[in-house]
């Protein structure tokens, strides 16, 4: 018997990749009920559509609710009866965030807290927060209105303590593959339109994560988290140059053509860094190494000013941080088998069936 026997789940922003990627997993599960809350109408139409064409035997067991988590009484109304809830709804790209970065505040910050107050009044047991690597040390609107997204999922845990009703917690992860609008699915998209693949610089690097990695560790941030505690999965890196060139060796299996693909770099864009930073020098004075993952528990010192000026940590000048440039580096033949997880890159090599009709390639 699961944690989630007989439980409703609710997934804010749940017609995203995430979103679709709980449903894969969770389907045949032994839960009673996932509850997808997002605003767009076409995607849960999609998503209806495709649970009854070809999973009608648990379609049922999948509720719709449109409405934005920016609304309290539209977050209320599908929080009824919830037992545990995944806040996935988020304004994520970089460059749309950088030019109205109000809009990331009020989604990402006003909209996730939303989401906590209504999961407290009503007595969810527990929250997962799903964050990024652009949260730690931002340098654009996406990455700080996701950190600050995270302040308030850690105060709000922070505030309900250890033995309250509702348990809130983060997760924050690095780029995952092929999911909607990242690049990989660009990049395919341009290689097989005959057009130059655009990367920004050959030698930035990136954490790479499948969507089933990505749910692994919100499931494990589920299973294993406290109030305030914030969990990052281990992953490797790779430049963009050997994810290129990982994506041009295997489209030569389609083509030989794919392989003659021009690169054409375009320099960063808005907003954009070198390496991504997953777990910053200052958490990792206190991160607790899990295994394949980092716990960094939330700081429960209470506002006494004294403490803060007094008690340091001479540690922190010691140590580095976690990220892209410095964890383990991917080669291409490790790149290509990476990539040949991922469901659409398999469908377009024929190694497996087609079970819908996208717009674009995406997972």
């Amino acid at each position: 018997m699961s944690v989630f026997k007989d439980k409703v789940l609710l997934i804010t922003g749940g017609t995203g990749s995430f979103g679709n990627a709980v449903l894969r997993r969770f389907l045949d599960s032994d839960i009673k009920e996932i509850r997808i809350l997002s605003r767009d109408e076409k995607k849960q139409d999609d998503m209806r559509h495709y649970l009854q064409a070809q999973r009608p035997e648990v379609a049922n067991n999948v509720k719709f609710y449109i409405g934005d988590v920016r609304q309290r009484e539209a977050v209320d109304f599908a929080m009824n009866g919830v037992d545990y809830v995944f806040s996935a709804a988020a304004l994520k790209q970089v460059p749309s965030c950088e030019f109205f970065p109000m809009e990331a505040v009020r989604t990402n910050i006003e909209g996730t807290n939303n989401v906590l107050l209504s999961a407290i009044a009503h007595g969810i047991k527990k929250v997962v927060v799903l964050s990024t690597d652009k949260a730690a040390y931002p340098i654009n609107a996406m990455g700080i209105s996701k950190a600050m997204m995270e302040k308030v999922a850690i105060a709000q845990g922070r505030s309900l303590g250890a033995n309250a009703n509702t348990t809130i917690c983060c997760t924050r992860y690095g780029n995952v593959m092929a999911s909607r609008g990242s690049v990989i699915p660009l990049w395919v998209e341009q290689m097989m339109e005959g057009k130059p693949i655009t990367i920004t610089d050959p030698n930035m690097t990136r954490f790479m994560m499948t969507l089933d990695d990505a749910v692994d560790l919100v499931i494990y941030a589920f299973t294993h988290g406290k109030n305030g505690d914030l969990f990052v999965q281990k992953a490797p890196a790779a430049t963009l140059d050997t994810l290129v060139q990982a994506l041009k060796e295997i489209y030569t299996q389609i083509d030989p053509k794919y392989g003659e693909t021009e690169v054409k770099v375009i320099g960063i864009r808005h907003g954009e860094k070198l390496y991504e930073t997953l777990v910053t020098r200052e958490e990792m004075a206190k991160a607790i190494d899990m295994g394949g993952y980092y716990c960094i528990p939330c700081d429960n010192r209470d506002l006494n000013y004294d403490k803060f000026f007094v008690e340091g940590n001479e540690e922190v000048s010691h140590i580095e941080d976690y990220h892209s440039h410095n964890t383990g580096r991917l080669d291409v033949k490790e790149m290509k088998e990476l990539l040949l997880k991922l469901n659409f890159i398999r469908e377009d090599l024929g190694l497996q069936n087609k079970v819908e009709i996208k717009d674009i390639r995406s997972e």
